[in-house]
């Protein structure tokens, strides 16, 4: 894969809670903090969503509303990136955080003009609150502002170092997918990410890229296209 111009970072929640499972391991969040940096002192641009997992996972409880769970499940994502944005700062990167809803002045509001003169200015520019509306994941919502803000490619650190056609830590002989079309991973549900993001990127022919975020340098080798995990191709 070649080097991108403009990518999309998706974090987990869970990935920054490290081996806690909630709230926040900073020396994790640190190490991607110098990543990111080194990348976009390369001249990457780089635009980050993260899930609120680390917080709430709300779908598992039946006794709230789903819309409800999901409203939480935003503000779980907007803590998250105002903390991320603060140990980014700390490191020495600008940055911005943008919402599709007001939080006051802890946020700004989409627009996409400013985002993309942020992102072209070099900060670390953060997706934060969702898409604003439930029913939908933070999965669409890296696709949604991926395809909006013309990104090159989709970055997905995971627990997992790639697509497998099986859960590897069920099946021992899951094969791990070096390359593999988003029309395959529709068809065989391979979880990359939900159906409506790969039918999302698939449409619009937004390429994705799927590799370990405890691997060493990976984030910083997968934005100058150097991908060791699953390469999610658009081209067939």
């Amino acid at each position: 894969m070649d080097k991108a111009r403009r990518v999309f970072l998706k974090l987990s929640g869970e990935a920054l809670a490290g081996t806690a499972g909630k709230g926040y391991d900073e020396a994790v969040v640190k190490e991607v903090a110098g990543q990111v940096k080194a990348s976009i002192e390369e001249g990457v641009q780089v635009g980050i969503v993260i899930g609120g997992g680390n917080y709430w996972r709300g779908r598992s409880s039946n006794a709230i509303d789903r819309a409800k769970a999901d409203q939480i499940g935003m503000l779980a994502t907007v803590m998250n990136c105002i903390y991320v944005s603060e140990i980014f700062r700390s490191e020495g990167m600008e940055t911005e955080i943008f919402t599709p809803f007001a939080c006051g002045t802890m946020t700004k509001l989409f627009s996409k003009d400013e985002a993309d003169s942020a992102m072209k200015a070099g900060k670390a520019v953060f997706f934060a609150g969702g898409t604003g509306h439930p029913y939908f994941s933070t999965d669409t919502t890296v696709a949604l502002y991926a395809i909006e803000m013309e990104a090159d490619v989709i970055l997905l650190a995971k627990a997992v170092d790639g697509v497998y056609d099986s859960d590897p830590k069920k099946n021992p002989d899951a094969k791990k997918y070096d390359r593999v079309s988003i029309g395959e991973v529709i068809e065989k549900r391979l979880a990359v990410v939900d159906l409506t993001a790969s039918i999302m990127c698939m449409e619009n022919r937004m390429p994705m890229a799927v590799f370990g975020l405890n691997e060493k340098d990976g984030i910083r080798n997968a934005m100058n296209g150097k991908i060791t995990g699953t390469i999610v191709t658009v081209d067939e």
